[in-house]
């Protein structure tokens, strides 16, 4: 007799116990019900849900619950009247949801602005972490109150609507409704950043064309509301929002990411893309500290910039205030190889009156020392473009190349040979003096300015004290060469040795002689100028020193009271040795416009 055949595998297995079974359905049926119950209360409410955290906890908790039991009955009974109460639930929930959203959004924008969110979000990391999950927890708003205690008004409320819009992110993109709610968050919170770049003066739409058309003064308010804006919209706008953004969608890195991006992008493109065109304009000396000043801005913001626009999906972002560096950068070297070539294709043939300061040289220490406040970012535009020194530069202005304590920074070398550059121009200038005495009394004068501007900037520090010394040696050389051709005449008419026995011939000729010489010097020299006060002192100290001692002996031994006696002292001996001095107090201050020199006695002293 043949056995029966054997059951196979399939008909061996248990079918699933009905008790499991029952009890999976009934808490399912029991979570639709509670959902159905708490969704359809709120549905006719017109307050908001979220003005009582145990509401809304229970709320998020009926839709947790209601997740559950539509995904259990969409694997077991795909087909079930259950599941389709439970999708038309759910549809009502995510209505409600939504409204809560926007409603939040609204109502506490004072509270959710950027200024706020930036303010406290970092030193209160925690304060913020509350989520989806977080109003389950039984105890979750006692630890909140005791939390919060130390907290201000204004930042209670604006972590606290964090906390509920994170909440309502989590269940919304949870349950699949990720574009309801992105949506929303996407237009309220993206007029609020365009709003407010507005009102900072962030034009939108300024072409490189508009911008090469404008007149410089034009342009330059732009660029200065600009720099006034830049801090504020990155440190605080497009932070502020990056951590609004990171908290409320903190469950999807994709969504966080899309979100930012559609808020920022645009506004961010636009501001950083200003500088880029301005440096693409056209370039002259007097836009070099504008250019500057974008470039510092940028570059100071940029770790902000790289950090908050972190996402390939805002790396344009990056790239735009890159190429913004990039082209300020090459506008500045631009600028200031046109500033070198300017200063050597002078050829002004003008002359200053009495030899004083240079307008050239006024101009070029200005800038120069303007720069010099910049030295750092300069530093950085030029890292990669090395200056060659001339070999044939002289070593009067750079000392030896071997010294490590002379000048050594690329930007300190590049000033200096901007000086440099600028001395020699006003050796040819001083050339045009039909007066050797004053073109040197202009080379000192001038070369005393530009020591002067060094002393009183950051050029000093940049050239240091050595090269300010070898230039006061070169203005006392200048002085010297001055005194020496301008009153030779005046110290050769007095004799080598002015106690010496001559005859009396010979005393009214060296009298006649020197009161000839002198007041030939002083008549051309009363409209000469030596501005800086030092220099003048100097100079006149220097004068009193070279002729003064032999004067007066010479005085003294033919022309004092012994000598009263002849008759042709009064004429002849005009001056005491007091009054060379008071009148060379007169000198270099060029406002002497009769040039005259009045004549003294022996008995009087000098006319004034």
């Amino acid at each position: 007799m043949t056995p029966p055949p054997s059951p196979s595998p399939a008909r061996m297995t248990p079918p699933p116990s009905p008790l499991h079974h029952t009890f999976s359905e009934s808490l399912m049926e029991e979570n639709i019900e509670v959902a159905d119950t708490i969704i359809t209360k709120w549905e006719i409410h017109v307050t908001s849900l979220f003005s009582d955290r145990d509401e809304a906890r229970q709320y998020l908790g009926s839709i947790k619950g209601l997740q559950k039991a539509m995904q259990y009955l969409a694997l077991h009974h795909s087909n079930s009247e259950k599941l389709v109460r439970a999708q038309t639930l759910m549809q009502t929930a995510m209505k409600k949801l939504e409204k809560e959203f926007y409603q939040i959004l609204k109502s506490n924008r004072a509270y959710l602005d950027p200024e706020s969110v930036s303010a406290h979000s970092t030193s209160r990391p925690s304060a913020s972490r509350s989520s989806f999950s977080d109003f389950e927890e039984e105890d979750f708003e006692n630890e909140s109150r005791d939390e919060n205690d130390s907290i201000p008004e204004v930042e209670r409320v604006s972590l606290a609507a964090m906390a509920d819009l994170r909440a309502i992110a989590e269940a919304m993109i949870t349950a699949g409704y990720a574009k309801e709610c992105t949506k929303v968050y996407k237009i309220i919170r993206k007029s609020i950043v365009d709003e407010a770049l507005y009102h900072l003066g962030v034009e939108r739409g300024l072409s490189l064309q508009q911008i090469q058309k404008m007149e410089w003064e034009v342009l330059e308010v732009k660029i200065k509301t600009w720099l006034s804006a830049v801090k504020m919209a990155v440190k605080t706008l497009f932070y502020g929002e990056r951590i609004l953004c990171d908290q409320v969608f903190s469950i999807s890195a994709p969504i966080r990411e899309s979100c930012f991006t559609e808020i920022s992008k645009e506004g961010a493109l636009a501001l950083f893309g200003f500088p880029e065109n301005v440096a693409k304009g056209k370039k002259t000396p007097e836009k070099m500290f504008r250019v500057l000043d974008l470039y510092e801005a940028v570059s100071d913001l940029w770790p902000e910039i790289e950090s908050i626009f972190s996402f390939e999906s805002t790396s344009a972002v990056r790239s735009t205030a890159v190429n913004s560096l990039i082209r300020l950068g090459e506008a500045v070297r631009t600028m200031l190889a046109d500033f070198e070539t300017a200063i050597q294709k002078d050829s002004s043939k003008m002359t200053v009156p009495g030899g004083g300061v240079h307008p050239l040289t006024r101009y070029v220490m200005n800038y120069i020392s303007f720069l010099a406040d910049y030295s750092g970012i300069l530093s950085d535009i030029f890292a990669d473009w090395p200056f060659a020194i001339p070999s044939d530069l002289p070593e009067s202005y750079f000392g030896s190349p071997d010294n490590e304590e002379n000048i050594s920074s690329p930007i300190s070398v590049r000033l200096a040979w901007l000086v440099l550059v600028m001395l020699c121009k006003l050796d040819g200038k001083a050339a045009v003096y039909k007066d050797v005495a004053l073109s040197y009394l202009f080379l000192a004068n001038n070369l005393q300015y530009v020591i002067g501007k060094v002393r009183q900037s950051n050029l000093n520090f940049l050239l240091g004290d050595e090269w300010v010394i070898r230039q006061e040696q070169k203005v006392k050389q200048y002085a010297a060469n001055y005194e020496k051709i301008a009153w030779s005449k005046v110290l050769g008419s007095l004799p080598e040795n002015p106690t010496a026995e001559i005859s009396m011939d010979e005393v009214k000729d060296h009298f006649r002689k020197f009161n000839s010489a002198f007041e030939e010097a002083y008549m051309k020299q009363s409209s000469w100028v030596v501005p800086d006060p030092k220099l003048r002192d100097y100079i006149k100290i220097s004068l009193a020193r070279r002729i003064v001692p032999i004067y007066k002996e010479f005085y003294e031994m033919y022309g004092g009271l012994q000598a009263r006696r002849e008759h042709w002292v009064e004429s002849l001996v005009r001056y005491t040795p007091d009054d060379l001095g008071n009148y060379w107090s007169d000198l270099f201050y060029g406002s002497r416009s009769s040039g005259s020199v009045s004549s003294s006695s022996s008995r009087g002293g000098r006319s004034r």
